[in-house]
């Protein structure tokens, strides 16, 4: 008996609706309108959002969509007047912040900031970090953007070693991603390349590999190719 498989490929407009459908389910996007349009699977957000949480909210939720394969973020943040904030107010909460999280050493990382723009610099021991002082950083009251410049000074291992510890991770974790992806690193940079089925799976690998050891950078090349 022969099996017959059927490919079924969204349409632009079955994009946009099901996009529209996630924003409007999303708890966390309130008193927000973006705009969007989708071709070729790319969607494009345009607007203004209230926070700088609203608008990764936005984008986090369009990557959410089965068929969406990149996302244009074209918006700006505008606070609304009961979330303005002073510079001085955004600076003692971003202090807070790095302070209160268990994990971040807050006494290597300074903070500026000018116009709701917060600047981080200094040095952690591992990519996951500079990373979660960012993601820290970037739902509080009053951001309108992160700049990281945070520098990662843990300790340089054997590339051959890092390379096979993210590898076995990603056998532990995604065993399909592992058989896909090619993980090369050079000079504390882990290069990833091949393609994931979902913008979740290319986060998830992305983290696996900010938390080795010696990992000083990710160039991430993966590509979204979801299962059909």
């Amino acid at each position: 008996m022969q099996t017959i498989t059927h490919t079924f490929t969204k349409t632009d407009a079955r994009i946009k609706a099901d996009v529209l459908s996630e924003l409007a389910w999303d708890p966390y996007i309130r008193d927000t309108t973006a705009g969007i349009t989708v071709r070729n699977g790319i969607v494009t957000i345009t607007g203004v959002a209230n926070s700088l949480a609203a608008r990764l909210a936005i984008v986090d939720a369009a990557h959410r969509v089965q068929g969406v394969l990149d996302v244009v973020d074209e918006m700006s943040v505008s606070p609304s007047p009961s979330t303005i904030r002073t510079d001085a107010d955004v600076a003692q909460a971003v202090r807070e912040a790095l302070r209160w999280d268990a994990y971040l050493p807050d006494d290597r990382i300074a903070t500026t900031v000018s116009s709701g723009v917060v600047t981080l610099q200094g040095n952690v021991t591992n990519w996951a970090h500079r990373i979660d002082a960012e993601k820290a950083v970037q739902r509080l009251v009053g951001v309108r953007a992160v700049v990281n410049r945070l520098t990662v000074t843990g300790t340089a291992i054997d590339p051959v070693a890092i390379k096979l510890q993210i590898e076995r991770a990603l056998e532990r974790r995604a065993e399909r991603e592992a058989r896909r992806l090619s993980v090369t690193v050079r000079d504390g940079i882990v290069t990833i390349a091949g393609p994931v089925a979902t913008w979740a799976e290319r986060q998830m690998v992305e983290r696996i590999a900010a938390s080795s050891p010696g990992v000083r950078g990710i160039d991430d090349r993966t590509t979204i190719e979801p299962v059909t």
